[in-house]
């Protein structure tokens, strides 16, 4: 069964808290009745109330002085007070009721259809919060659940992705069949990809749980991005990725985290960017405070795109094509440049036929001046002027 909602009546004449029951009574509604300020706080501390009826004019506790008290607690604040009174309609009067915190004035002899109308509102308006409140407890559980599964799924799945893995390699060393090793160029490839997707679906549960923590050193940015970009060089293709720095190359970042960054960059650049043209890292670091760090590649991105880039699950209003990602990789990207402090933003210019992710970073890890950086590792990126709904990877 579902518990009345109480509404409390404050008046230090039995006759009215009579009336008043009568009045209000009804199925569902539980009138917690108080002869004075003391013995109404009392009812507080042990009932939720959603209205409180205060009688102005009371023996050592007036009916400002209970609001005033009622107001200064952190649990009775929000309820909402209707003072009545039988003196004078003086607007001084009633100012400082509105300034003890009460929503309405009525003046005694009640209107009794005035104030069932009142309290009938107020009842309504405090079903409708503990509804809206029950439906936000539902979503969190729903979103924590949602969460836990996709740590949990992506976390099991590395076991039979590895076997995957170990087994595609095994597999030339077994014959010498021309089409078994491309066979198992292929399952090592796909096997990858799915390596990258599951590191990014715990990479996301990571974000939303606000468990990301930076373990930062003073490293070289520009040695870590060329040993990232030997990574995406193959046996007979070599890497397209070339690096190049000027000034000083160094900031307090945490390198693991970092290094997805820079391959999500890279990679996105690889998959949209032109194949026969090379995808330029550069790092500047002639600036005292800050490294900026560029990646570019030749390619346009359609202007009608260039909304959400960094928003997750950029493949959901269009068929995922295959081998694409789970539009994950830039939602992490700028997440974790966020939680170094720092800011993540894309221009594409149709006149040069380009793209650019810029990363600025600060030197000591504290947000820069300015940036929209440092605002939770839970929020969802969009900081960037330029978006690009359907290029991320």
């Amino acid at each position: 069964m579902t518990a009345p909602i109480n509404i409390l009546v404050v008046d230090d004449v039995p006759q009215n808290l009579i009336a008043i029951e009568a009045l209000l009574a009804r199925p569902g509604i539980a009138l917690l009745q108080a002869s004075s300020g003391a013995e109404a706080l009392e009812l507080l501390l042990v009932h939720e109330v959603a209205l409180a009826l205060v009688d102005v004019q009371m023996p050592n506790m007036d009916g400002f002085e209970l609001a005033e008290l009622i107001r200064g607690s952190e649990r009775t604040r929000a309820i909402p007070l209707i003072f009545l009174t039988a003196a004078s309609r003086e607007t001084n009067y009633s100012f400082r009721g509105y300034e003890a915190g009460a929503v309405d004035f009525m003046f005694k002899p009640i209107d009794a259809q005035a104030l069932t109308s009142k309290v009938g509102v107020f009842v309504e308006l405090y079903k409708q919060k503990k509804q809206l409140s029950q439906q936000l407890e539902e979503l969190q559980r729903a979103l924590h659940m949602n969460e836990m599964f996709m740590a949990v799924l992506g976390h099991d799945l590395r076991t039979p992705l590895s076997v995957v893995m170990n087994g595609a390699m095994l597999l030339p060393m077994m014959t010498d069949h021309p089409k078994v090793a491309v066979t198992a160029q292929r399952i090592q490839g796909s096997a990858k990809r799915m390596a990258q997707m599951v590191d990014q679906l715990l990479d996301l549960a990571r974000i939303r749980a606000g468990e990301m923590q930076l373990r930062t050193a003073r490293r070289d940015v520009a040695e870590l991005c060329r040993t990232l970009a030997d990574e995406f060089a193959t046996p007979d293709k070599p890497s397209r990725v070339i690096v190049e720095g000027v000034g000083d190359q160094h900031a307090l970042i945490d390198a693991g985290i970092f290094s997805q960054v820079i391959s999500n960059l890279v990679g996105n650049a690889l998959q949209h960017g032109e194949p026969e043209h090379a995808v330029l890292v550069h790092i500047d670091g002639s600036a005292p405070e800050r490294l900026q760090l560029t990646v570019s590649n030749r390619g346009v991105i359609p202007p009608a795109r260039l909304v959400g880039l960094f928003e997750p699950f950029q493949h959901r209003g269009e068929s995922r094509k295959a081998g694409q990602g789970l539009g994950l990789g830039l939602y992490t990207a700028s997440t974790f440049v966020r939680v170094h402090g720092g800011d993540l933003t894309v221009a594409s210019e149709e006149a040069l036929g380009t793209t650019v992710f810029t990363v600025t970073l600060p030197r000591n890890g504290r947000p820069l001046s300015g940036s929209s950086a440092g605002q939770g590792n839970s929020a969802v990126p969009g900081s960037s002027q330029h978006g690009m709904a359907g290029h991320a990877a």
